[in-house]
């Protein structure tokens, strides 16, 4: 079960995020269905090539700071 809950309309920002600090991630790498937290964990995992904790830390300050460019 992932840590982490993501509705579609804050994955729209928070995916601009993440975009905007790691741009060679590619919208395959960012895409993303409510309730698929889980798969994005692993991809973003593989593809930042950092451990989970920091996915998931990284995620949930981006959706704490939603109205600001902070991530």
């Amino acid at each position: 079960m992932a840590e982490i809950s993501i509705s579609n309309s804050e994955w729209d920002r928070l995916k601009l995020k993440v975009k905007r600090k790691y741009n060679h991630l590619s919208d395959e790498d960012l895409s993303y269905q409510q309730g698929q937290e889980e798969e994005l964990i692993v991809r973003l995992m593989g593809r930042l090539k950092r451990k989970r904790e920091y996915i998931v830390f990284t995620l949930k300050k981006g959706l704490e700071f939603l109205e600001t460019n902070r991530l």
